[in-house]
């Protein structure tokens, strides 16, 4: 068996890894001419780091990123709302990681080319095609800026893991048209600060009506003054101002500033901290409706290509991980590729159609829309007042459960491959 891989992001390059692991053959198509570490913060759940430490990775990641010791919630005002332990700090087996995805997505890189040698990445391939028959797929490619054929490419199975404007859905479902704006635009920047709470702590400040904050370090001491790498966004609902489903458009600080130009609390102060920003992006924070269906035959899809969802609740890449896995799992047990696919897609369409929908309706920052209701956007003189603890526990409980990271549960489950 081998597997054709379109797209080297961290849906992509997991599976190339994992589809080593268990002994299939593959190689992974990328549109770009080179790899470069694009990009911000993101972080990878419990559930994303169990399967990078079955795949020897977890070591790499803490050197490279930060263990996420805690969340916490606050409103405009600098008010602490609430804060849960994450990873191991919360009784987890497995850590919680923030990184910046350039690094991440280039350590995925250098093992896939340590362990499945240099020429398993090609880049400069854009996916044009593919057509399949009863023995295996056929792949078209083109030179990445132009129409001009780069290479045909025979296969067992084809994976889209080609992003949210996946060429490969496209030709699954060629009127799906554009990805659905959903109402808020982001911002988001790194910058080089000092410590703030526990040096290791993500803070979620404000609400979307009148702009919400999220700050987490993505690396440790990035220079003498002992500063870390801080990962931040803004979010704020409004009319998009630029095209859709693009992570890397250039942004401006002064087109977001007045939101945050009050929120210099006694634990950081959020406006010094973005007017320091080494690098700023735009984004409209799209999705698309779950898919019906991403097995066709001998192709399919995975992470942002089948089910690309709004980035709240830190989830996005670590549901790739879990179709990286879960797919390799399939193939790896299952004598018919076809029937792979379609297990694959029976193990992983509805929980993650479920956390499509769970992002649009309460992820977990739905605590500080309730507040942000409850107290009509002024101070509070005590939370519990507000709103009890109970409730809170219960609504980041429940995004836990959708998304698959629930302590017991994830701690329950067999292994994927």
């Amino acid at each position: 068996m081998s597997v054709i891989v379109i797209g080297a992001g961290v849906g992509g390059l997991t599976l190339a890894l994992s589809l080593h692991q268990a002994g299939i053959a593959c190689r992974v198509y990328e549109a770009a001419d080179e790899i470069r570490p694009l990009g911000v913060g993101i972080n990878l759940l419990p559930h994303a780091c169990r399967e990078f430490r079955d795949l020897g990775l977890e070591d790499r990641l803490a050197r490279t990123g930060v263990e996420t010791r805690e969340l916490c919630f606050y409103n405009k005002y600098g008010q602490f709302i609430y804060s849960e332990p994450r990873g191991r700090f919360a009784g987890y087996e497995w850590p919680q990681f923030s990184i910046h995805r350039g690094d991440l997505q280039m350590l995925l890189l250098d093992a896939v080319r340590e362990r499945l040698g240099p020429e398993s990445v090609v880049t400069g391939h854009r996916f044009h095609r593919a057509e399949q028959d009863e023995d295996g797929v056929t792949a078209y490619f083109l030179e990445a800026t132009s129409d001009r054929p780069r290479a045909t490419v025979r296969g067992s199975v084809a994976i889209g893991a080609d992003g949210v404007r996946s060429a490969l859905r496209h030709q699954l479902y060629p009127d799906e048209g554009q990805p659905i704006y959903s109402g808020v635009t982001m911002w988001r920047g790194v910058s080089r600060w000092p410590a703030y709470l526990t040096g290791a702590s993500m803070a979620v400040a404000g609400w979307l009506a009148t702009g919400k904050m999220i700050i987490y370090p993505i690396r440790h001491d990035v220079d003498d003054r002992g500063r870390h790498l801080v990962n931040w966004l803004c979010e704020y609902e409004m009319a998009p101002r630029l095209p859709c489903g693009d992570w890397s458009l250039p942004g401006k600080i002064d087109d977001f500033f007045p939101l945050c130009r009050d929120m210099c609390f006694d634990w950081l102060d959020i406006p010094g901290m973005v007017r320091a920003a080494e690098l700023v992006l735009e984004y409209p924070m799209v999705d698309r409706d779950p898919l019906p269906q991403w097995s066709f035959g001998r192709l399919t899809l995975l992470g942002d290509a089948a089910h690309p969802m709004y980035p709240r609740g830190s989830n996005g890449a670590g549901q790739a991980v879990l179709d990286a896995r879960t797919l390799t799992g399939h193939l790896k047990r299952l004598a018919d590729p076809v029937a792979a696919l379609r297990a694959y897609e029976a193990d992983r369409l509805l929980p993650t159609a479920n956390v499509v929908r769970m992002n649009r309706s309460n992820p977990p920052d739905a605590i500080l829309r309730e507040v942000y209701q409850r107290t009509g956007d002024k101070p509070f003189e005590n939370i519990d007042e507000v709103i009890s603890r109970a409730e809170l526990e219960q609504l980041s409980e429940a995004y836990k459960h959708v998304a698959g990271f629930q302590r017991e549960s994830l701690t329950r489950r067999g292994s994927l491959v």
